[in-house]
């Protein structure tokens, strides 16, 4: 299906940025030899045009063009706030 983008699920950590927020992704796979299932995270710098995200909200963020060096993903929705 061409065009599809990626689209990921993570907590916002880091909003000290204008107009972007660090987003943390965790993933789980399995350890092919141990069979033990092993939890890895990675960092996205993701815009968020209105500033509306805080520390600790879960954010869905879609891929897209280069908006700056390291910074390649839209948040699309606010899932959940912090605190609540």
């Amino acid at each position: 299906m061409p065009g599809k983008r990626k689209v990921l699920d993570g907590r916002v950590v880091g909003t000290k940025m204008a107009k972007t927020v660090v987003v943390n992704v965790e993933t789980t796979s399995q350890h092919r030899l141990y069979n033990k299932i092993m939890r890895t995270h990675k960092k996205y710098l993701a815009h968020d045009e209105d500033e509306s995200c805080r520390d600790g909200d879960l954010v869905r963020i879609e891929e897209s063009r280069p908006l700056s060096r390291r910074k390649r993903w839209k948040v699309i929705e606010i899932v959940r706030r912090a605190g609540s």
